[in-house]
């Protein structure tokens, strides 16, 4: 399926919940350190709830290292910055799925990254700043999940 990458998250039970998405929709969660939690929070397991278990979950001291480790072959930020919706990608399985942290979002550097295959933004009302991190990387999972006619499913 897919994979979903926080870089540098920051708040448990957003992370929790992407816990929980992952397990439910069979795609793998990266996180790359420095988290702002630690990863046997009790927060994080509230949001989680039991998922942990059947989710896959890997973590990276930094950027470069989920670069050598991960390998990613299509590497999608989303991003408040970014200049093509979401929805008008077409997807593929094993994709990866970028989202930044909560209070600053993905930085210069990684959003012009040569490794970035395109910035997409979800839409939203001009005046806002952004949308909550778990329920963007819900919206932004299911569609890729929905142009693969829900495979696995």
């Amino acid at each position: 399926m897919f994979n979903i990458v926080f870089f540098e998250p920051e708040i448990p039970p957003n992370t929790g919940n992407v816990i929980r998405l992952c397990s439910v929709t069979g795609c793998t969660l990266h996180l790359i350190k420095p988290l702002g939690f630690s990863l046997d929070d009790k927060r994080l397991r509230r949001a989680g709830l039991d998922y942990g278990e059947f989710s896959d979950l890997k973590t990276y001291e930094n950027w470069d290292d989920f670069l050598l480790r991960a390998e990613p072959t299509r590497l999608f930020a989303i991003s408040t910055k970014g200049d093509t919706n979401y929805d008008k990608v077409a997807f593929e399985p094993d994709d990866y799925l970028l989202f930044g942290p909560e209070t600053r979002g993905l930085p210069d550097h990684i959003r012009s990254a040569p490794e970035i295959d395109a910035v997409l933004k979800v839409p939203m009302l001009p005046e806002m700043r952004s949308l909550n991190l778990s329920n963007a990387a819900a919206i932004v999972t299911y569609e890729a999940w929905r142009q693969l006619e829900f495979k696995g499913s």
